[in-house]
């Protein structure tokens, strides 16, 4: 099911789906409602995910290990990651639901493993929402952590 919510810049309160079942879109964009669309997914505890939300997730990769050929003894390798990163859900029309402006807890991970803190994650069930763009813009923040 395709299904809003709307940051109301007046009253500065986000209005669920059931109070805007009754107004157009032309309604809405008449006033100063910010207009954001349920994604159709639901994190971890069952929460609907929506554009604008901010999300955590435990972002890990597994480390790889260098091989000898000739001995089969190890070589070298790189570490893995594992830390917490948070940002920010959009709808690319080309991508999906995504995961944007992400900061990561150990930013300084990703440059030891010679990776960068991803530009942006396809958001799933593992992810739980920990707050929206409009009532905690500060989680968005670079010293969050």
């Amino acid at each position: 099911m395709i299904k809003f919510r709307a940051w109301d810049n007046e009253c500065k309160v986000i209005r669920g789906y059931d109070e805007l079942k009754g107004l157009t879109f032309d309604a809405l964009d008449a006033s100063d409602f910010k207009i954001e669309q349920f994604t159709g997914l639901k994190d971890v505890n069952g929460k609907e995910i929506y554009e604008g939300d901010i999300l955590e997730y435990y972002y890990e990769t597994h480390g790889q290990t260098f091989y000898d050929p000739d001995t089969l003894g190890a070589i070298g390798g790189e570490p893995g990651i594992e830390t917490d990163v948070i940002g920010k859900v959009a709808i690319w029309p080309s991508t999906g639901v995504v995961l944007t402006r992400i900061k990561a807890e150990y930013p300084e991970d990703f440059d030891s493993s010679n990776f960068d803190v991803p530009k942006m994650l396809h958001v799933n069930k593992r992810f739980t929402i920990i707050g929206n763009v409009h009532d905690n813009p500060e989680l968005l923040e670079a010293d969050k952590w």
